[in-house]
């Protein structure tokens, strides 16, 4: 389906993209905490990625590509929220469950560094391995694993 949407078939396309829809939301939510700038990356990813299918080099790692140009958009977004702070989000807000009394998992995952949480979302929530992740992001299988010990670290305490 990929050499299809390389050649230009929109519908292959479409079908690569929503068999990915879940997989890219769950990484933008993990990354960004408002629904309009998830709804920004989505966006902005879906276009790049159409318009860049051509440099795509083995079809087979597609979700891997569309996750690392979702990452890049996720990135501008955070560096241009950057320039203006709201006071809500300097608020450590715990988000806790009407049934289970516990801490409501994507607010304890958003209290996270950028680099622990996009590395926590792609390992637990999208089932990447460390060298998947470590290929995607650019950095050694070492620092994954770290990033990993620390985010687990932090989470304990948190909870």
């Amino acid at each position: 389906m990929v050499s299809q949407a390389k050649k230009g078939d929109k519908d292959a396309f479409l079908s690569l993209i929503d068999e990915n829809r879940l997989s890219i939301y769950r990484v933008a939510r993990g990354i960004l905490n408002n629904k309009e700038d998830i709804e920004d990356a989505l966006h902005n990813t879906i276009i790049k990625s159409y318009e860049k299918i051509g440099t795509l080099k083995k079809d087979e790692f597609f979700k891997t590509w569309i996750i690392r140009i979702l990452i890049n958009e996720c990135n501008l977004i955070l560096r241009r929220n950057k320039k203006t702070i709201f006071l809500d989000k300097l608020e450590n807000e715990k988000s806790y469950s009407d049934d289970y009394g516990n801490i409501e998992l994507t607010s304890v995952v958003n209290s996270l560094s950028e680099d622990l949480r996009i590395t926590t979302v792609l390992y637990y929530f999208e089932d990447m391995s460390t060298k998947e992740i470590s290929e995607m992001l650019n950095i050694a299988e070492g620092t994954v694993r770290s990033r990993l010990a620390r985010a687990r670290e932090k989470l304990r305490d948190f909870i």
